[in-house]
């Protein structure tokens, strides 16, 4: 089969988790060695690695039609792309990332004005640039390559832009968070040429689709248990389900099987609850994707 998208998966922080979404979704990504172009099962699409803070530019030119990668650098660049959807998955917390003004725990500094004239290290040079301005604060933006908590104790800086979930990061290193700037997640764009192609357009939506799924049965799983008759309007009532649970008869018995898909947040809590009401035979699997 001829190739139809060329789609651009995220090198570095975001490709281990990126790989093993889309082997949820369906799709076994194989990378080998240093090789930046790895093997996909899907004879329709070829993949390329990208740097996160690169995808954007990449995919507004062309070079690819398809790619992942964070709102942040989307807006770093200004890139003119077709948002295909957003994807919340985070590798430490289920907060969301965010980017933020952080300075020494001894600072002097409490708001950002009190930045005037002062120094910031950040990856997001052109963005905290354009943020300054906006705020009519004038400061001097230096690009940092790595380490840019670093900076501050190192007295390269007087205060860093970078992005956080826990920050515990920032804590460790006695800065302070003054401001947040930013808050970002993972987002599949699209050239919007290729977006235009409507072979192009239907392959990137699929995989658009079963990626949602396979994010949203991460927060889900399977539930089945048997419950004898008497029982079953009292464990129904126990169960939060997306919709009502599957209740089928056990062979030549008084006694029924039933399934549903809960979230995860309730089952630890449920379990023990489905037990003590005489539920039996309770079996709790992992989902790949939820449409």
């Amino acid at each position: 089969m001829q190739k139809i998208i060329k789609l651009g998966i995220p090198k570095g922080s975001l490709q281990n988790a990126t790989i093993e979404l889309f082997r949820r979704s369906g799709w076994k990504i194989n990378v080998e060695g240093r090789s930046y172009f790895p093997d996909i099962d899907d004879d329709s699409i070829e993949c390329a690695l990208c740097r996160a803070q690169e995808m954007s530019i990449n995919v507004e030119s062309g070079v690819i039609d398809a790619g992942l990668t964070g709102l942040d650098w989307v807006a770093e660049h200004e890139s003119d792309v077709h948002v295909v959807t957003d994807l919340v998955y985070s590798k430490v917390s289920a907060r969301p990332a965010r980017w933020v003004i952080a300075v020494a725990g001894d600072s002097p500094v409490q708001e950002i004005k009190d930045l005037e004239g002062m120094t910031i290290s950040t990856e997001l040079v052109k963005f905290t640039k354009r943020f300054f301005k906006e705020h009519n604060i004038n400061v001097t933006v230096k690009f940092s390559w790595g380490a840019t908590e670093a900076k501050i104790v190192s007295g390269l800086a007087d205060a860093i832009v970078e992005i956080t979930e826990t920050e515990s990061t920032i804590r460790a290193h006695n800065l302070r968070v003054i401001h947040e700037i930013m808050a970002t997640n993972t987002q599949l764009i699209a050239n919007k040429t290729a977006w235009q192609d409507t072979r192009k357009r239907e392959k990137i939506q699929q995989i658009a689709q079963l990626l949602q799924g396979a994010l949203v049965a991460n927060t889900m799983v399977g539930i089945k248990m048997n419950v004898p008759e008497n029982k079953i309007a009292k464990i129904v009532s126990l169960l939060p389900s997306l919709n009502a649970p599957t209740i089928a008869s056990l062979y030549q018995s008084d006694w029924f099987s039933v399934e549903s898909i809960i979230d995860t947040k309730y089952v630890r809590d449920l379990i023990p609850q489905l037990l003590k009401e005489g539920a039996e035979g309770i079996i709790e699997y992992p989902l790949n994707k939820v449409l």
